[in-house]
């Protein structure tokens, strides 16, 4: 692990950031490689948001109605591990102040050029979480999806993402539970029965239980209020909200301070 400053290492997986880098125009081609991300999104970004409004707003004062054009207007949100773009550029469609990071300068490039193209501003920096918190930042909303079974230390992984949300603030991760089941779908199913990932791309020995993920947020100091589990309907070919957690599943918590 390398330093990244006052005493933070990173926690980042050299191999597998090189991995998602060779990934390059893929990101953003919808029936390529990225499919099941680009079909996983609609649920991911609902859940977002609507976590978001019932949190930030005030069912008096001022209200967030997630079905406005810009629900988030007047948060800052961090979407650490950002790859090409394809959670953090919708999510600043829908009004957030964004800030995209991923240790691949591939990956930047890719989402940078995208939301030029896009015309949606989000300040992407191929940077680690460990040297944003070197610095001091911190952000109202930090989002984490599909990265925590990516990185060599987990806790410590999340300790870092917890540390960067200010008081009061949300943070939410998105995983692959380690369970028989996801090892039978998630690599068994998913990289060499349907092909829908490269092979090799997760590591079932790495994917997280709720309640180890749980124990994480809380050792650096969020409580984690909602879990969903995320599951996949082939007659129907899109994914869904639900309560089985046994593959995916996605969380959110808060920081402790006033929101």
């Amino acid at each position: 692990m390398a330093e990244t400053g006052r005493g933070h290492r990173a926690t980042v997986d050299e191999a597998d950031v090189a991995r998602f880098e060779a990934l390059g125009d893929d990101w953003w081609a919808e029936r390529g490689s990225m499919r099941p991300l680009h079909k996983l999104n609609p649920v991911r970004i609902t859940y977002i948001r609507d976590q978001i409004c019932q949190h930030f707003g005030d069912a008096h004062a001022h209200p967030r109605d997630p079905r406005a054009p810009s629900p988030l207007a007047g948060l800052t949100l961090l979407d650490i591990g950002c790859g090409g773009g394809i959670l953090a550029e919708p999510l600043a469609k829908l009004g957030a102040s964004v800030t995209g990071v991923d240790p691949a300068p591939g990956n930047i490039h890719i989402a940078s050029r995208h939301a030029e193209e896009s015309g949606v501003e989000v300040d992407y920096r191929a940077t680690t979480a460990e040297a944003l918190l070197a610095q001091g930042a911190t952000f109202n909303v930090v989002t984490a999806m599909e990265v925590v079974e990516h990185v060599t230390d987990m806790r410590a992984f999340v300790k870092t993402c917890a540390q960067l949300v200010a008081p009061g603030g949300l943070l939410f991760m998105a995983t692959l539970n380690r369970t028989l089941k996801s090892f039978a779908l998630a690599i068994v199913g998913a990289e060499y029965v349907l092909r829908w990932v490269p092979a090799g791309t997760h590591q079932w020995e790495k994917f997280v239980t709720p309640r180890e993920l749980e124990d994480a947020m809380r050792a650096g100091g969020v409580e984690m209020f909602d879990m969903a589990g995320v599951v996949y309907n082939p007659l129907r070919d899109s994914w869904g909200k639900s309560r089985d957690v046994d593959v995916n599943y996605m969380c959110v918590g808060r920081c402790g301070g006033a929101g």
